[in-house]
């Protein structure tokens, strides 16, 4: 990846992924579902420790959506003990790697052994600044705004927030990734386009890229050539340049 490239627009990138393809991949190879997604994981370790490298401040990975509780219980449970594996796993290198890790989704349903992985791992990388990222686990973009309504109209009927200066700034201030900047650019792996509920207040203006390739051959090459191709991107948000 050139220097221009990876300073893009002169700021770091947030990068959202829909990692996409874990199930094909492992059955083109014979092999059960849960393989696919554990060679998933581990490229998703790949993809973060690039991150720095490629001017990536800011990743955002979707890891469970709200309607993946419509697969089989044995995916599920598998699914469910993978991240509880990976987080005990990989908690201290993110955070020797200066890695800020936060989750967003409705956590409600996830079990407490789980739940409480994630709020330490939260904890120990609060305030780390290399690279931040964030992991959509039971995550639905219209659930998301769904939740964050509700605590808007909580905080109206409760005399805090004046229903009249309500605007288009208030509702993100209520959102999972209230923190967080949106992302410049979303990928979807795997040959699938569309957006699948992810992001949606969010991705209001982002670009975006569906490719081809299994999420478990996503690959740091691959990863920069996308990086090359936004860099090229001319983002107007709405307005026509001069000239």
């Amino acid at each position: 990846m050139n220097e221009q490239s990876q300073i893009g627009t002169g700021k770091g990138l947030h990068v959202a992924i829909i990692m996409d393809g874990n199930g094909r991949w492992a059955k083109e190879r014979g092999r059960p579902r849960l393989f696919g997604h554990h060679a998933g994981a581990k490229r998703a370790r790949e993809v973060v420790e690039a991150c720095p490298d490629l001017g990536v401040t800011h990743i955002t990975l979707f890891a469970f959506s709200t309607e993946n509780w419509k697969r089989t219980q044995a995916e599920v449970a598998g699914l469910m003990s993978l991240f509880r594996r990976y987080i005990n796993k990989t908690a201290h290198e993110l955070n020797d790697e200066g890695a800020c890790v936060r989750f967003i989704g409705d956590r409600i349903k996830l079990d407490p052994k789980l739940r409480r992985l994630m709020d330490d791992l939260e904890d120990l990388t609060k305030d780390n600044d290399r690279v931040h990222v964030t992991v959509a686990l039971n995550y639905g973009g219209r659930d998301e705004v769904a939740r964050a309504t509700q605590r808007l109209a909580q905080d109206v009927k409760a005399g805090k927030l004046d229903p009249d200066i309500i605007d288009e700034e208030t509702l993100p201030k209520y959102l999972d990734t209230c923190m967080l900047p949106d992302p410049d650019l979303v990928i979807r792996t795997s040959g699938e386009a569309r957006v699948s509920n992810f992001l949606l207040w969010q991705s209001a203006y982002a670009e975006y890229e569906f490719i081809d390739t299994l999420w478990p051959d996503f690959d740091r090459a691959k990863f920069a050539e996308i990086l090359d191709r936004f860099a090229m991107r001319d983002r107007r948000f709405g307005a026509v340049k001069n000239g």
